[in-house]
């Protein structure tokens, strides 16, 4: 998907992305476990464009995946896992891959400019973006999607490689009062000569622990929010919106050849980082 300049997703858009994720044409399934699927896309970068010279045995270094986790969600409402994925205070909870995450300001009463910085498997750099996020009931089913953009004043950071989401989001289906599945889908070009063990980790380990994470905290989030400020739902609710609007001028598309390239693909993944549990907490 490929944007000349910062707009608010339409119907169409919306539909698009509902439509890529329920299609099976061009991927390739790496997990299927537990109610929890997922397919991956590689992706190569097109080096020609960029007029970058390279040795026989670095060529196809500069390739990231595109992936598909669906997830059948028993003993979860839509509207709890809607809620879930965009209470930011809840996430700093839940989520412990977050180093930092904020929204920025809104643009309409259904989307927003937001900041999100992750941990990457060790020892790799970790990754921030700044995000055009927006959001839309459909009949009992709901999207969110965002795709990345240029803020004044949110420059990239020297301690992180400031990634690009070309299109990422969530599909949640209703299946009955409580009962639903969620299809997550990111295009994400982390911005790095990746090693073979990042990719094959991603799809076949990290991605599964992340819904599975996602889960229980959906079914801690009712109680957890009957505690913290129930009836704050600005996602819901635009009226309770404290942040500041933003103009579309403020905002420019972040394309991904203006930013700096490097390379880990040689980085071996570290001792402590090969092992690990699918049991996480929150609290």
């Amino acid at each position: 998907m490929t944007r000349e300049s910062v707009q608010i997703p339409d119907d169409r858009d919306f539909s698009n992305f509902r439509t890529e994720c329920h299609s099976e044409e061009g991927w390739t399934q790496t997990y299927h476990k537990g109610g929890i699927t997922v397919w991956i896309q590689i992706l190569e970068e097109e080096r020609s464009l960029h007029k970058i010279k390279e040795s026989p045995e670095q060529e196809g270094l500069r390739r990231f995946q595109v992936v598909k986790c669906r997830m059948e969600c028993k003993d979860i409402a839509a509207e709890d896992l809607y809620d879930v994925l965009h209470d930011v205070e809840y996430r700093k909870k839940w989520d412990t891959n977050v180093i930092e995450t904020f929204d920025i300001g809104k643009l309409t009463v259904n989307a927003d400019i937001g900041y999100y910085a992750w941990k990457c498997p060790k020892p790799l750099k970790n990754r921030d973006v700044i995000t055009l996020r927006s959001w839309l009931p459909m009949g009992l089913d709901y999207i969110i999607m965002n795709y990345s953009v240029k803020h004044a004043k949110y420059p990239p950071r020297k301690d992180m490689v400031r990634a690009v989401s070309i299109q990422t989001g969530y599909l949640i289906e209703n299946k009955g009062a409580k009962s639903c599945v969620l299809t997550y889908l990111a295009q994400v070009d982390p911005k790095g000569s990746l090693p073979k063990w990042v990719v094959n980790k991603s799809s076949q380990f990290l991605a599964p622990k992340a819904m599975k994470k996602m889960y229980k905290a959906c079914l801690k989030y009712p109680e957890w929010k009957r505690k913290h400020n129930p009836q704050h739902k600005p996602w819901l609710y635009p009226e309770q919106s404290t942040l500041p609007s933003i103009a579309l001028s403020e905002l420019s598309i972040q394309h991904a050849d203006s930013l700096e390239n490097i390379d880990e693909s040689s980085i071996s993944e570290a001792k402590e980082d090969r092992d690990g549990s699918d049991e996480d907490s929150v609290n």
